[in-house]
């Protein structure tokens, strides 16, 4: 251990009186400052210790504590760019919401809103007025409510519905989704029994009847959301049990999930079901995903026949679970894009990445890796080459998006160090590693960011290869 070197390391009060820092202070305050400080000294004193040499002038101490605080400023939650092809990616805040719901989020932001406010009256109105006319228009429901999530959605329909009762459930349903959520916990916690039927592949109709008796509260489907059932299978449709539901009077409740409002095959992908298929079926109650296939806020949104969802009002968790204004504006300003579905492309992030050909995102992963031949052609090999994207978040499982990827093979450096120096940019770039290549699948990179995409390539591979030269 070098005692000399430790001596001389700067003294706190010393390194408060230079110019950079005492401009923090300002910025940042005294004692966040002195903490930094102090941490940095740390590091210095534990490095000597450690046999090391490291710079201890007050200039090099000073521009450490400022690195410091310039990372300690970021926010936790900033924007990032999504390269993983992953369109709707929950650990990237799953949907992008259109311009117009930016918009209408920004605008209640700013100060005060007409969330529940009668203009005509002067009273007192309810914030469901906002959606409720767009998903009746849009479903033909005949009334609509909305909570924070589909899993709150869930829980406060079973809650209102059957609590205390026998809710018939086929056992292939019983799912378990992303952050450990498990539908026989949820029913649990909303206070119904479950009544298991049928067997994990296979659940017929007369299973459902011969479960159904006194202490019978509601029949629900459930969206089998991020799994499929394949080859010797079989379940009711949705038509089916309403059916059965209705002779004997037990109100049938589907969970769809996702929550399409529209046929996804003209996507290129499978059928997801539809929001408005299953209150034609007559489903008493259904509820869906807000950030999901409707790409807008986290919400979860409830619409079925009009007695029901009066009861799920009045609950008093749905005061616990209600929305707040932001996501109603958002909420309201996604639904309006749906009355127009032929714009739905231009005007629908989720929908325009879904419409990208290969040769359209081809282009713009070719675009990048030339620009980066022409800067550090010798730090990284590159190709285009085909893979696929996927839709995400528990929608549509099974379909895959033909895709065209920018696949990425750094010499100085692995791909695992790549992605990881990616990611602690500003903005952080989320991509794929398979096997010794960085995959950017530019289907989820937003218009306006390749450029950000191709200068911070650029920037991480040419210091790589200033490191190696070093």
């Amino acid at each position: 251990m070098d005692h000399d070197l430790l001596r001389q390391l700067p003294s706190v009060d010393t390194l408060l009186q230079t110019p950079e820092l005492a401009a923090a202070i300002a910025e940042y305050g005294h004692e966040v400052v002195v903490t930094a400080l102090r941490a940095v000294l740390d590091d210095r004193r534990e490095a000597i210790r450690q046999g090391d040499a490291p710079d201890v002038s007050a200039a090099a101490v000073a521009a450490l504590a400022l690195v410091r605080l310039r990372q300690q400023s970021l926010l936790s939650i900033r924007p990032a760019i999504n390269a993983t092809g992953v369109i709707i990616h929950t650990a990237l805040g799953r949907a992008v919401l259109s311009q117009a719901a930016q918009e209408a989020i920004a605008a209640v932001m700013r100060g005060y809103c007409t969330l529940q406010i009668d203009l005509g009256s002067g009273g007192r109105g309810h914030r469901d007025e906002h959606i409720e006319g767009l998903l009746k228009q849009l479903t033909g429901c005949e009334a609509a409510t909305t909570v924070n999530n589909n899993a709150a959605a869930t829980m406060l329909i079973l809650n209102t519905l059957a609590q205390g009762k026998e809710v018939i459930v086929a056992r292939g349903q019983l799912v378990e989704i992303g952050g450990a959520f498990r539908m026989p916990e949820v029913m649990a916690m909303s206070g119904c029994l479950m009544r298991e039927v049928g067997t994990t592949n296979k659940t017929h109709l007369r299973d459902y009847a011969a479960a159904i008796g006194e202490n019978t509260g509601a029949i629900l489907r459930v969206h089998h959301s991020n799994y499929r059932i394949i080859g010797f299978a079989e379940e009711p449709g949705i038509r089916e049990l309403c059916q059965l539901g209705h002779e004997h009077g037990v109100p049938v409740i589907d969970d769809l999930g996702s929550g399409a409002l529209l046929p996804m095959e003209q996507f290129g992908v499978g059928h997801e079901p539809m929001i408005q298929e299953s209150v034609r079926a007559g489903a008493d109650v259904v509820c869906c995903s807000g950030d999901k296939l409707l790409g807008a806020p986290q919400a979860g949104v409830i619409v079925g026949k009009a007695e029901w969802v009066q009861r799920i009002r009045k609950n008093p968790l749905s005061r616990a679970l209600r929305t707040d204004k932001l996501t109603a504006a958002g909420l309201e300003a996604t639904l309006r894009l749906f009355l127009n579905p032929e714009r739905l492309r231009e005007v629908h992030p989720l929908y325009r990445a879904l419409s990208l050909t290969p040769e359209q995102v081809g282009a713009r992963a070719q675009a990048v890796g030339e620009r980066l031949q022409a800067t550090v052609g010798g730090a990284v090999a590159w190709e285009v080459r085909p893979d696929s994207s996927r839709v995400g978040s528990g929608s549509l499982p099974e379909a895959m998006l033909p895709t065209m990827v920018l696949a990425l093979r750094p010499r100085d450096c692995s791909a695992e160090n790549l992605a990881n120096s990616l990611r602690h940019q500003e903005p952080p770039v989320v991509a794929r590693v398979q096997r010794d290549s960085v995959l950017l699948d530019f289907r989820t990179v937003l218009p306006g960011e390749d450029e950000v995409v191709a200068k911070t390539l650029v920037t991480i591979l040419g210091q790589t290869g200033q490191e190696k030269t070093a």
